[in-house]
């Protein structure tokens, strides 16, 4: 008598089924983590332009963009240091301005989540953090330091945005321009960003086209002209460098003092750094001295840098490339 039971049209026919259950014939261990992997999984990793060699060792980076979040603390007292049972190695970025440790490593904009560095990558399983003013709350909301002794939140203002629009605009313009269009600089843009990007003579070619005219569009897009003007682009920057110098200076410091009048650093103090350090560092490679040279003639941005530099990498030998 013919079988009526129905049959599951998904059902494994019984030889292939029999095979399957023979699996898995042998279970190799686990590979191991790449070298480079970070081997605690309890900080969070800050990603932003460095080189491989200089990440360790808590170098600058050499892109403003992520600079600005390499400003760190100096260590804190013992007492204190032992009442947060907080460790402060040289290894750290500028979320030691909130007493936060991160780790540093070398990336590109193509790995971040937003196509542009620094992201921050919490302890698992959070999601990747991007975008300055979330890397802002994020240190301040995972700061352990007592209130008083956080930095102060950015917090937007008019005379804020009015001085911040001057480092967005004239001041980046004309790194743009000294970085990428000068043509003395050009070995130096090469050693940052061609080589390490490939050692094929025709990638670096049309990787070099690509970000100068990227650079070449932004500089136009600033200025608003047809033609790039660089004596305009250096004669805004040094504009921008006498408001800058006048903000420092109006509480008679001198350069001796910090932006608006704070105690301590903040995130801006550490984005002005993120270009006068760079700018004047000897080590840097600046073969048109043309913005380094306008900077130098303002001796509180000057001390400003220097103190900066002080106390936030006072073991560093410069930005090697």
């Amino acid at each position: 008598m013919p079988d009526h039971t129905p049959r599951n049209w998904f059902a494994v026919p019984a030889p292939v089924a029999a095979l399957f259950r023979r699996f898995p014939l042998v279970v190799y261990p686990a590979n191991d983590l790449p070298v480079r992997s970070p081997s605690r999984g309890d900080l969070p990793t800050l990603y932003v332009f460095v080189a491989d060699d200089d990440a360790p060792k808590g170098r600058p980076s050499f892109n403003p963009s992520c600079l600005k979040w390499q400003v760190r603390r100096r260590p804190l007292p013992l007492s204190l240091s032992l009442s947060l049972s907080l460790s402060l190695p040289s290894c750290t970025t500028f979320f030691k301005i909130a007493g936060v440790e991160v780790r540093i490593l070398p990336s590109t904009n193509h790995a971040s989540p937003s196509g542009a560095l620094p992201y921050l990558l919490p302890p698992s399983p959070l999601r990747p953090v991007a975008g300055a003013s979330k890397l802002e709350s994020y240190a301040l909301e995972n700061s352990p330091l007592p209130r008083e002794k956080r930095p102060p939140s950015s917090a937007p203002s008019d005379r804020l945005q009015a001085y911040q629009s001057l480092l967005d605009t004239r001041l980046r313009t004309a790194w743009l321009h000294a970085l990428y269009l000068a043509p003395d600089n050009a070995p130096l843009l090469a050693r940052l960003y061609i080589h390490p990007a490939s050692n094929n003579p025709l990638v670096r070619l049309t990787l070099t086209h690509q970000v100068r005219s990227a650079a070449e569009a932004e500089v136009l897009k600033s200025t608003r002209a047809a033609a790039v003007d660089p004596k305009r682009v250096y004669a805004d920057a040094r504009a921008a460098f006498e408001a800058l110098a006048a903000l420092l200076d109006e509480n008679g410091s001198g350069g001796d003092g910090w932006f608006f009048g704070c105690e301590g650093p903040t995130l801006f103090d550490a984005s002005v750094f993120a270009y006068t350090h760079l700018l004047l560092d000897e080590e840097f490679g600046w073969a048109d001295r043309a913005l380094p040279e306008i900077l130098a003639g303002f001796p509180g941005l000057v001390r400003h840098r220097e103190r900066l530099l002080e106390r936030c990498f006072p073991d560093d030998e410069g930005v090697l490339v």
